[in-house]
């Protein structure tokens, strides 16, 4: 039970780290155009990401796929950007007029590009033959799983606090929160070490 505690913590500090605050963009710019009704898309785009993510890290460790870590350092934040200018053109608009399939394949595509970037590290914490690696990968799934969770309600309570007490409209919300992630997402992309070839 207690190494249950071990992967699951590191699942939960994997998403909650402030210094690796990609995940935190991705989950607001996912999160800003919803209020608490949609609760369960939010649900289930958080379980797709969870699920790319395992799946990449299960492929990692098996060996079938690898990538360059600069590759996916680069990938990740267009993923967020991605997503943000999506939410900058769809503002306003109901979100059951948003087809979730769209933003369902970039938060799954996010998933396994960043899967595969923490593939190395994840490798590296547990040793063992690749099947002794599917219990730990579990219980540290469900660490990201239950992070995220966290990220997004928290979101949802500073949303609801600046469109009720504030009196911004969703809209608005939106169109701030999204340009501030991209704000935020550019000079990732511009640093990356993909540039320097």
């Amino acid at each position: 039970m207690s190494e249950f505690w071990i992967y699951f913590e590191k699942g939960l500090r994997h998403i909650l780290n402030l210094f690796a605050y990609d995940h935190i963009l991705f989950l607001i710019a996912l999160t800003v155009p919803y209020a608490f009704k949609d609760w369960k898309r939010l649900l289930l785009l958080a379980t797709i990401f969870t699920v790319g993510h395992t799946l990449a890290l299960m492929l990692s460790v098996f060996g079938v796929i690898i990538i360059r870590g600069n590759l996916a350092d680069f990938l990740i934040p267009i993923t967020i950007l991605v997503i943000a200018f999506f939410n900058l053109f769809t503002a306003g608009k109901s979100s059951k007029q948003v087809s979730i399939s769209i933003i369902g394949f970039v938060t799954l595509f996010f998933g396994i590009i960043h899967g595969l970037g923490f593939a190395s590290y994840f490798k590296t914490i547990l040793t063992g033959s690749p099947q002794s690696k599917l219990l730990p990968l579990s219980e540290f799934s469900l660490g990201i799983e239950s992070s995220q969770i966290i990220v997004v309600f928290i979101v949802l309570i500073l949303s609801y606090i600046v469109q009720t007490f504030f009196r911004f409209s969703k809209r608005d919300w939106t169109l701030v929160m999204s340009s501030f992630v991209i704000g935020v997402v550019l000079p990732m992309i511009l640093q990356s070490e993909i540039w320097n070839k």
